[in-house]
């Protein structure tokens, strides 16, 4: 059993230190939680777990604290996908629930598995998930500064449970003053992966991550037999003619973890219960 989970990029909020190590105090205390559930549950299960925490908490972009958009909206998208069933779900640009992930996770028993904007707001409300704002005060004082524009931040895990079944799940709350409808790559093939040999989450810029399909090539190259080091730097080398911004974390059936950034000031930490890593 092993987990792995990402906090998108430092410079997503702050670049200064005390906000480097609440982060990391946060990915370690989350982690630990995770993999403690991970012991009970399936990776499916438990990856959908983990971003709800991650969600929860302020620091991060995705859920609570989620960027606003230019005309002052929030809208959110998260993912999850099961890579023993290849079933995949997700929402695109919801608004105003608390937790996107666990929308994703309900959508994963329909047979229509991924909505966008109203749509993806209406069934919510249709499944009992009640209105939330999920703006903060510091949101709301970037955006009238014009701060957020620059911010790039999403959370996502990955696990591989007792049974050696692999499962991803992604959330983010966007970029920051994007145009309303802006489709992200949280909830796309390019962003958030899985499938029996690998599975991939991905944080960073939606447009470099969807030119480059990155999590799917990414599975698909361990799939095919590549390492996951080797499919890993073929990946991000085909990122550098655009200098493609993202990050990914990965495990493979044989439990080997890795994770990469094309850019730094990523924040990274991975739990084997034995061994507890966090990397920026």
């Amino acid at each position: 059993m092993k987990l792995i989970i990402h906090g998108g990029f430092f410079s997503e909020s702050s670049t200064q230190d005390e906000t480097k190590i609440a982060k990391q105090k946060a990915l370690e205390r989350i982690v630990k939680q995770s993999y403690d559930f991970l012991k009970t549950h399936s990776a499916a299960e438990t990856v959908v777990y983990t971003v709800y925490q991650l969600e929860e908490d302020e620091l991060f972009n995705a859920g609570t604290g989620s960027q606003i958009q230019s005309d002052g909206k929030i809208r959110m998208s998260a993912a999850v996908m099961d890579g023993t069933t290849q079933k995949m779900s997700g929402v695109i640009n919801i608004e105003d629930v608390r937790n996107p992930i666990h929308v994703a996770q309900r959508l994963l028993q329909q047979e229509d598995r991924v909505l966008g904007g109203s749509g993806a707001t209406n069934f919510a409300r249709q499944n009992g998930f009640e209105y939330f704002s999920t703006e903060t005060p510091q949101r709301r004082a970037e955006y009238e500064a014009k701060l957020a524009a620059t911010g790039t931040g999403t959370v996502g895990c990955v696990a591989i449970d007792a049974s050696g079944k692999l499962a991803a799940a992604t959330s983010t709350g966007g970029k920051g003053f994007e145009i309303p409808g802006r489709i992200s790559d949280s909830a796309t093939v390019a962003g958030n992966y899985a499938n029996a040999f690998c599975g991939v989450s991905l944080t960073g810029v939606g447009e470099d991550i969807m030119s480059n399909a990155t999590a799917a090539k990414i599975v698909t190259r361990v799939t095919d037999g590549f390492s996951l080091k080797e499919a890993f730097d073929k990946t991000f080398a085909e990122l550098k003619p655009y200098d493609g911004f993202a990050g990914a974390i990965a495990i493979d059936y044989k439990g080997n973890i890795h994770h990469h950034d094309s850019h730094p000031s990523m924040v990274f930490a991975s739990y084997d219960g034995i061994s507890f890593e966090v990397f920026e």
